[in-house]
């Protein structure tokens, strides 16, 4: 199955202070033991709330113990003073912020990882114990654009598109940039039940994510016309309905602390389509 219009997005990723990995056998070190490994998360952060549905679908709640935090860091540099314990021993003199997303050893009372793709690919290779095939053999290549696409065509693309300091032609290329994302994803999933075919997998969580990024935050910068134009994708957005409906996924999307994320971080302006809502997420939830 090709995503060739999927592929050209090149990947864009801020560098992880930790990346270690959980392996197969005793020898690498980290290897698969029941509730050896603790998630520390924030579901109101992308990272935090794609780590949280994989949890989920892949039901570890008995396996591997989740830690959530605040929304809002409460130190100064973006980190967590919880976690501080834990990144100045896995690192010496650690200077930097005790931020999420965190996969820690309890036995060694160390950080494993800080890389979501990497945590959520262990944990759906090494502890799933019969759940969907999220990572299935043979689609790494598609899953891996999928990933590249909506972190650069509609994460990033959607953020330049509502700067308030960028000129008006760069606000316009990044808003078409946009545009031809979720078309190429709207004529995907019209002849698909999920992004790579007819089974739920990792590239599903990767567009619920974004577009609930896409709606509840930066829509709140983009103008009322764009807006309408983001919302003429109906494949695309039915498709974000019904992952909503199902409890992996609604378990984990708490808009309010989402919007408290946003309004701590955010240093833009309000725009006209703040107004405009795509989805009413809480009709979706069961809540």
């Amino acid at each position: 199955m090709s995503v060739t219009p999927l592929a050209p997005v090149p990947p864009h990723h801020a560098a992880p202070a930790f990346r270690g990995r959980i392996g197969r056998d005793p020898r690498s070190g980290h290897y698969a033991v029941p509730r050896r490994y603790r998630l520390h998360l924030t579901p109101a952060c992308p990272d935090g709330l794609r780590i949280a549905v994989v949890h989920g679908l892949l039901g570890l709640g008995g396996i591997c113990p989740v830690t959530v935090l605040d929304p809002v860091p409460d130190c100064p540099d973006g980190g967590h003073a919880a976690l501080r314990p834990l990144y100045e021993a896995s690192a010496h003199r650690y200077a930097g912020p005790a931020a999420t997303p965190v996969l820690s050893d309890d036995w060694s009372g160390r950080i494993v990882s800080t890389h979501a793709p990497d945590i959520m690919r262990d944990l759906a290779r090494r502890f799933s114990t019969g759940g969907p095939a999220l990572y299935p053999c043979g689609a790494e290549a598609e899953t891996e654009a999928v990933e590249r696409l909506c972190a650069e065509g509609i994460d990033a693309a959607a953020q330049r598109a509502g700067r308030a300091d960028a000129d008006a032609a760069e606000r316009a290329a990044a808003l078409e940039e946009l545009l031809g994302t979720l078309r190429a994803l709207d004529e995907r999933l019209t002849g698909h039940r999920y992004v790579l075919g007819d089974e739920l997998t990792a590239a599903d969580v990767e567009l619920w994510v974004a577009l609930v990024q896409l709606d509840t935050v930066h829509r709140a910068h983009l103008d009322a016309t764009a807006v309408h134009r983001v919302a003429g994708h109906p494949a695309l957005w039915t498709h974000a309905r019904r992952l909503t409906g199902h409890p992996a996924f609604a378990a984990h999307l708490d808009l309010d602390a989402i919007a408290r994320r946003h309004r701590a971080r955010c240093r833009g302006l309000e725009a006209a389509g703040a107004a405009v809502q795509i989805l009413d997420w809480t009709a979706y939830t069961g809540r």
